[in-house]
């Protein structure tokens, strides 16, 4: 298991796209991962055969460990002429090792850390330290007692069959590869109209009853006392809830609000629409309030930075990398903008349209997550007028949106019905008083009640 992030300690397997005795060639997709940050596809980096899957789908596993065995053209003659201690061959020969870490030239000596680990574990003949030496391909080590071929199918379709009691060994695939989909599943929990009839209605057991097996019966049938429904906490949702505790925690919040008319950047959004300019990009509201938070920054660059504990110091950021925190599936993800502060209005547009794309697909890669400096959280998607967001660690500011709306707004010394919304700034009290963040919330405000002024520039 490579380190597809930056320093993460583990990933948990989605879907395997092969199976032993596949042939797989160089560069070839052969599993997709899920780390703390993002959902990443594996390649192969060799040509060869599938020898064995070391982890099922749904396993968690540190980085480093064995996922997958290849027998390779040039390995093979060697194990099979490999005595049982055999001495430094002549030539150096090419062996496979894990996926993401290339090739290692003739037998290799194995880091201590992962000697003791095997040690200790009193590992099967099949992953004892000599794993990944030429004998690794013999007959006799390569294959150890296999289990049942599980069903190939991702986590949600797992919990899905579990939810409605379907054995997802009896169910037909018809999904990329074999993978079981949705649609298999529900198509098997269905019954056929004519067997409907003769299903016998449930009546409750006398006594006591023992709780259901959880695999085969639907969660609609588990007594009283068990109607719960218990979600693993892994991979983006875990890492979330960490590091939404840490900052909660460990930096002192403050957040302010103003409410704000929006009625000229609306009709600066449909004027936009129609510009030449921005011709095949998304222009939406949630553009203009990133363009105005970028002017505020480059007026406040103090807001633009992060809390030095070790060295008990606050560092200012020169660049201005914007995350976008996006709801997906998987959790809670915050890709930003790198250098967003340098874009024109079309270009930003573009890269958060693309942003927003690639984060709905669940295709982040972890290095659009990484090193951000100031966020945007738009709650108003959902009709939220407004909110306290807890800061991304290690930024300084995150601005909340909230709905846009019609108002009875005085307006030129008049009530007149005009579009309104609510930011909220929270920001780390520790390196931006009141005054630097008040600045920076009335500035975002005032440009965007007053847009075209500013906001079209560059």
């Amino acid at each position: 298991m490579p380190d597809v992030g930056e320093g993460l300690t583990e990933a948990e397997i989605l879907t395997w796209y092969v199976k032993p005795g596949d042939t797989v060639t160089d560069g070839q997709v052969v599993c997709e991962v899920e780390t703390a940050k993002a959902a990443v596809e594996l390649p192969i980096p060799y040509d060869g055969v599938v020898h064995e899957l070391h982890h099922p789908e749904g396993a968690s596993v540190d980085v480093g460990r064995p996922i997958i065995s290849v027998a390779t053209a040039a390995a093979a003659p060697v194990a099979a002429e490999a005595p049982e201690a055999p001495s430094a061959p002549s030539a150096p020969v090419r062996e496979p090792v894990l996926v993401g870490y290339g090739v290692s030239e003739g037998p290799t000596r194995r880091r201590p850390r992962r000697q003791e680990a095997a040690v200790t574990a009193a590992p099967e003949p099949a992953v004892e330290p000599t794993v990944l030496e030429p004998a690794v391909l013999e007959p006799t080590v390569l294959e150890p007692a296999v289990a049942p071929a599980r069903p190939l199918a991702k986590p949600p379709v797992r919990k899905l069959a579990k939810d409605l009691g379907v054995d997802l060994a009896a169910v037909v695939p018809t999904g990329p590869a074999g993978i079981i989909s949705r649609e298999d599943v529900h198509r098997a929990a269905a019954p056929a109209p004519e067997e409907r009839p003769t299903v016998p209605e449930p009546t409750p057991a006398p006594g006591p009853v023992a709780a259901p097996d959880p695999v085969a019966a639907p969660a609609a049938q588990v007594s009283a006392g068990a109607r719960v429904t218990r979600i693993p906490v892994k991979g983006v949702r875990r890492a979330t809830a960490r590091a939404m505790v840490a900052s909660a925690f460990s930096a002192p919040h403050v957040t302010e609000f103003v409410t704000v008319d929006v009625t000229r950047t609306m009709k600066l959004v449909e004027e936009l629409k129609a510009d030449p300019d921005m011709a095949g990009l998304r222009v939406t509201p949630l553009l203009l309030v990133a363009k105005a938070l970028l002017v505020a920054i480059k007026r406040n660059p103090e807001i633009n930075a992060s809390w030095d504990e070790v060295n008990q110091e606050i560092v200012i950021r020169h660049d201005v990398n914007l995350g976008i925190a996006a709801a997906t599936p998987r959790g809670l993800v915050v890709p930003n903008i790198k250098d967003a502060h340098t874009k024109t209005l079309p270009r930003l547009a573009g890269d958060l349209g693309e942003l927003v794309a690639a984060a709905k697909a669940g295709r982040t890669p972890p290095s659009a997550m990484a090193d951000g400096t100031v966020t945007i959280t738009n709650i108003g998607v959902f009709g939220i007028d407004t909110g306290t967001p807890i800061l991304n660690p290690g930024e300084a500011a995150i601005l909340a949106v909230g709905a846009i709306g019609l108002r009875p707004w005085v307006h030129k010394g008049k009530v007149r019905s005009r579009q309104v919304t609510t930011l909220a700034l929270s920001f780390d009290h520790r390196l931006v008083d009141g005054e630097l963040g008040s600045r920076v919330l009335a500035d975002t405000a005032g440009l965007l009640e007053q847009p075209k002024r500013f906001l079209t520039r560059g």
